[in-house]
């Protein structure tokens, strides 16, 4: 196991440091700077604008910038936000948290949600049950996350029973610990709901059709015929096989949502890391939209080393060499 997840770790360093290289080419290629906008305030000298590029090495050809950007980080050192004022490592961590919060609150809800339906549409195959959780995952992957964003706002402001964008009220500072907690649950919950339903959908049909595979199989079929009854057939006999395939989904399952998060943050104003993203962006703040790219490549080859463990544990025939 130690050598397996040496092995992955080093295989991260060249894929990150390849992500890193391409997204500050791709920066590099889009038109304009930070100090362009910056240019046209009368009250900045051209003197100034030219300090301020040489030290934080903008002057220099990209593949510059990037040797800097890397030896910076090395030592973890993410660079300087020149739009918000902040050092990078700071106003990163704190938006990584809320996305990762964001991501891993969708994930639970998800799989909480979509196995035990997928379990009860299988088992009932052809009832009203299983015609209507074919009914949920038609309208969750057909509903496009822009879509459902829009309307989860407007269900807010209509009701008033959630708030309408943000991580926190206004008065989050004057609260206490407990209503604090509540104060941000609260704010996370359309968001989490968001964002889960299209993985809950894909997640519910896998393991319907896993299941209903596996209820056919021979070694089922025997136990059903030494008399044991639905409930222990299904739950110790072919859920744990038919539940196998969806750890490697596991992976491409955090990929999606981080890929969706960066959609119902902007939508939402769910202060993570894709809003953070769009925003430096704009404003050409390109250290910041190098480390968000940076720490999302993380995110993500963490959930599938994450997948591979989890099906080590659940198979016993599977062993990480």
């Amino acid at each position: 196991m130690l050598k397996y997840l040496a092995k992955r770790l080093l295989h991260m360093i060249p894929l990150l440091i390849g992500v890193s290289m391409l997204t500050f080419l791709l920066m590099s290629l889009s038109p304009g700077d930070y100090f362009t906008a910056l240019s046209q305030n009368p009250q900045i000298s051209p003197e100034t604008i030219a300090h301020l590029k040489a030290k934080y090495h903008l002057d220099q050809p990209w593949y510059v910038q990037y040797f800097y950007w890397l030896k910076n980080a090395a030592m973890g050192d993410l660079g300087y936000s020149m739009a918000y004022k902040i050092p990078a490592t700071s106003l990163i961590l704190g938006r990584l948290w809320n996305t990762f919060l964001l991501s891993f609150a969708a994930l639970i809800l998800a799989w909480a949600v979509a196995i035990p339906l997928g379990i009860r549409a299988a088992v009932a195959r052809g009832s009203w049950v299983d015609h209507a959780c074919a009914m949920v995952a038609f309208a969750g992957l057909s509903i496009p996350d822009i879509l459902l964003a829009l309307l989860a706002l407007w269900f807010a402001a209509a009701t008033g029973w959630f708030p309408v964008g943000g991580a926190t009220s206004p008065v989050h500072d004057l609260m206490g610990p407990w209503g604090q907690c509540l104060d941000y649950l609260k704010h996370l919950v359309l968001p989490a709901v968001v964002l889960a339903a299209a993985d809950l959908a894909g997640i519910m049909r896998q393991m319907r059709g896993n299941l209903l595979d596996t209820l056919r199989a021979e070694y089922v079929v025997a136990a059903r015929a030494r008399g044991m009854t639905p409930f222990w057939v299904v739950y110790k006999h072919a859920l744990r096989n038919a539940i196998n395939p969806l750890l490697t989904m596991f992976g491409y399952s955090l990929a999606g949502l981080l890929s969706g998060a960066f959609i119902v943050e902007n939508i939402m104003a769910w202060p993570g890391l894709g809003r953070l993203t769009m925003e430096a962006f704009f404003q050409k703040d390109s250290y910041v939209v190098v480390d968000c790219v940076m720490m999302a490549t993380i995110l993500l080859v963490a959930g599938n080393f994450v997948a591979d463990l989890l099906l080590a544990w659940s198979d016993p025939r599977i062993r990480l060499k």
